[in-house]
């Protein structure tokens, strides 16, 4: 929750008029570097959800996350609807583990039943990703930040900073949340 990205990704759509509700998960609060089970993030999302859902009851909800939190969002999704939700948004969605590439991470977005917004970057090849997501049609849309690894940052020697990716990516967002309203 606390983290340079995420606090970047809050103020930056905060800037764009999107509030954002960040939370952490169980194993975070402890201190743990061993991610929670399945079931217990995805009780934090459906929490965090919640949450929303009170704080801003007629604001349109969107949810998501990065990494594990959009995996975690998108299989809470998959298992029940979630209240209110119309729309899932990944920060880099982590398909399979480094060196071992599978799609069956991906298995549940097929129940998924609303859009969901993929932003990946280019590096490691995203080509997996890109071929499962076409199975599931137009509920999925990716957006590859070329250039860019799974924290989205990009070498110096592209001529970018991270900073100006990060703009890049939030337009997107924006749009793509402007698009479902």
């Amino acid at each position: 929750m606390a983290h340079t990205f995420m606090e970047s990704v809050s103020g930056g759509l905060a800037h764009r008029r999107v509030a954002t509700l960040r939370y952490q998960f169980p194993y975070m609060e402890h201190g743990s570097k061993r991610p929670d089970r399945p079931v217990v993030a995805q009780a934090a999302v459906r929490a965090a959800v919640g949450v929303a859902t009170r704080l801003a009851p007629s604001l349109p909800l969107f949810a998501g996350g990065k990494s594990f939190g959009g995996r975690m969002t998108s299989q809470a999704q998959a298992g029940a609807p979630l209240s209110n939700v119309r729309g899932l948004v990944f920060l880099g969605f982590p398909l399979h583990s480094a060196n071992k590439p599978s799609d069956e991470r991906a298995v549940h977005l097929s129940v998924v039943g609303i859009p969901m917004l993929f932003l990946q970057g280019t590096r490691p090849d995203i080509g997996l990703l890109a071929s499962t997501l076409e199975r599931i049609g137009a509920r999925a849309t990716l957006i590859c930040i070329e250039g860019t690894d799974h924290a989205f940052h990009v070498p110096a020697r592209s001529g970018r900073t991270d900073e100006q990716v990060l703009t890049r990516i939030l337009d997107h967002v924006v749009e793509w949340m402007g698009h479902w309203l």
